[in-house]
């Protein structure tokens, strides 16, 4: 979910003014520098929306035997490609993976993005998964999603033929089972009026709310499929969603639901925070290559007050 929408208004609203059409892709894309934090990401890619993810979007690059997927990485709701995922992108090219990112669920161009209804979404990303596929010559990718871009790709696996190309899904803080937003998003969808007023602007809002239509086929029959590797990346402290063990998927040999804080109990990272957490970066590369993996370290940082 995009609480961020709401903090960033008024981004929003001059990035409406400024957006443009969707640049083509060429060989390797422009991208923007690294970020400290989604709120930084996000004002820079307010005057250039389309801008990649530092690291991501060589269209020449062949993955290394030692890591033979691509990597895609998938938006949480509201968030752009590069607001999103400003930082972990350049590390994992930093470690060698062919990393992708696009913006999918939003009007070309615009900052918003992944609002549409979620089956959209998950369809324009298995389509950009496709031409990962190809270019790369790659037989699967591995995912790594924020919050709905953690859950979307599950409509994939189910119903776009996604079972077959994906080799690992690993969700920072995914929508799996919905949310209340404390409560809030559950009072709005018993409120037809108000309900029908969050669709227009955020169809996939109401498609995440705790208990919906569409949360409740996807989940039907089993949250998974054998022959993926699941991996759920969630923080105590998430505040959009609720609770937090929504996030969570039902145990199985090939599922992993990790909490931050039981790896490190000064982690103090919400739900817009964790793309950017070492911690959970740390878990995202031990996931993808677990022949390598390395214990996070547990280091306080203090909070930046300015």
């Amino acid at each position: 979910m995009g609480a961020r929408g709401f903090v960033l208004a008024a981004a929003a609203v001059v990035a409406a003014a400024l957006s443009t059409g969707t640049a083509s892709a060429a060989e390797k894309e422009p991208t923007g520098p690294v970020q400290p934090n989604i709120i930084a990401a996000a004002l820079y890619s307010v005057a250039q929306p389309t801008i990649a993810p530092p690291g991501a979007n060589d269209w020449d690059c062949k993955p290394s035997a030692a890591h033979p997927n691509p990597v895609l990485l998938s938006n949480g709701t509201t968030a752009n490609a590069y607001e999103n995922w400003a930082n972990l992108s350049q590390r994992l090219a930093d470690a060698g993976y062919c990393v992708f990112a696009g913006n999918f669920g939003g009007s070309p161009g615009a900052f918003l993005q992944t609002v549409g209804p979620v089956a959209g979404t998950a369809g324009q990303l298995a389509t950009f998964g496709d031409k990962i596929l190809k270019a790369t010559g790659a037989a699967k990718l591995d995912i790594v999603g924020h919050s709905q871009g953690g859950m979307n790709p599950r409509y994939w696996i189910k119903n776009l033929g996604g079972a077959t190309k994906i080799g690992k899904l690993i969700g920072l803080s995914p929508s799996n089972y919905g949310t209340s937003l404390y409560g809030l998003l559950t009072a709005i969808q018993a409120i037809p009026p108000a309900r029908d007023l969050v669709g227009v602007a955020c169809a996939a809002c109401n498609e995440q709310s705790t208990g919906s239509a569409f949360l409740t086929e996807l989940n039907a029959g089993g949250d998974t499929v054998p022959g993926i590797d699941y991996t759920v990346i969630q923080t105590r402290y998430d505040d959009v969603v609720t609770p937090y063990p929504n996030a969570f998927l039902k145990p199985a040999p090939n599922v992993k639901n990790i909490v931050l804080q039981d790896l490190c109990g000064l982690d103090f990272t919400d739900h817009l925070g964790i793309p950017y957490d070492p911690i959970a970066q740390r878990e995202v590369l031990n996931a993808l290559d677990p022949a390598t993996a390395v214990p996070p370290k547990c280091v306080f940082v203090p909070p930046v007050i300015s």
